[in-house]
């Protein structure tokens, strides 16, 4: 039998942990404020999607958007447009992670099923949509509401706004609604992890070890303030889940949650889809697209 000698076996063993560690930094997301997806996939985008990026005031850098026009929005030199904002999920953030959504979208419009709207698919930022005290550049919420939502209305002829998101873009769009309810003529929050939300609620804010927001940031706490507010009726709420998604249950409870604070809202359940926004546009996207159109003046 041949011995190997011990000090080749803790050479050995300290390079795989080496190269397993070298490993999992390559697997690491990288965050770019502005992410456009690679010219092949961007190919396949639909017809009125674009790429933009806008100066950010508090941040000093570009901050990049994906932009969808419909064909009327060129037909007419002064007509305003209603416009949605869709959160994507995941973290960090990413523009190009919700764009191919807006295939829906436009499906939608061309088939006369709701009238041109404007999307918009920003970046979340390095904490997706939240605002994570203590990182640089981490104010997701605040480039949304104060810096992009200025930018569109200055450089799109934009009429009300409507705010929408999943899983992560979800819980944003839920911190969002509640905190600035008069910016949005309609809200849906999609496949929001709640449980994660009420983690972060009842431990002063620590959603785990590494990741700890601002005292009282969090759905239910936000919600709980919104209740008491004399115009909690005006903001339309519609949650919606996928009944085979991880978020289900806990999307449940939100909503049983609201209930007991009064809070009018709506609840779309899609019978046998995962966590998948995708899907979900796939099987009853139209309902959620009619939601807001039902709170957007007409043309």
């Amino acid at each position: 039998m041949r011995f190997v000698p011990l000090s080749f076996l803790l050479f050995s063993l300290l390079v795989c942990s080496a190269s397993a560690q070298e490993a999992k930094k390559a697997k690491a997301p990288v965050f770019s404020w502005v992410s456009p997806m690679s010219k092949k996939y961007a190919e396949m985008l639909v017809e009125g999607v674009e790429h933009r990026t806008f100066q950010s005031p508090s941040m000093g850098i570009e901050v990049g958007y994906y932009l969808y026009l419909p064909e009327a929005y060129s037909e007419s030199g002064s007509r305003k447009f209603p416009v949605v904002l869709h959160l994507h999920g995941g973290r960090p953030g990413s523009e190009s992670k919700s764009v191919r959504l807006a295939r829906f979208v436009d499906a939608a419009i061309k088939a006369d099923e709701i009238q041109p709207t404007i999307y918009i698919f920003p970046n979340g930022g390095p904490m997706s949509w939240y605002n994570y005290p203590g990182l640089k550049e981490g104010q997701g919420e605040d480039v949304l509401v104060k810096e992009l939502i200025p930018h569109l209305k200055e450089t799109l002829r934009t009429r009300e706004f409507g705010l929408e998101g999943f899983s992560q873009g979800g819980r944003g769009t839920t911190r969002i609604m509640f905190r600035y309810p008069e910016l949005f003529a309609c809200a849906a929050p999609g496949g929001s992890g709640y449980s994660n939300e009420k983690r972060v609620q009842e431990n002063n804010g620590m959603e785990s070890e590494r990741v700890r927001f601002a005292e009282g940031d969090n759905t239910w706490d936000l919600a709980a303030t919104y209740a008491k507010r004399t115009d909690k009726n005006e903001l339309p709420i519609f949650l919606w889940v996928g009944t085979k998604g991880f978020n289900y249950e806990n999307n449940l409870e939100f909503s049983a949650y609201l209930k007991t604070l009064e809070i009018p809202h709506e609840m779309m359940t899609v019978e046998g889809v995962e966590h998948s926004a995708v899907n979900i546009h796939k099987k009853q996207g139209l309902e959620l697209m009619k939601f807001h159109q039902a709170h957007f003046a007409q043309p």
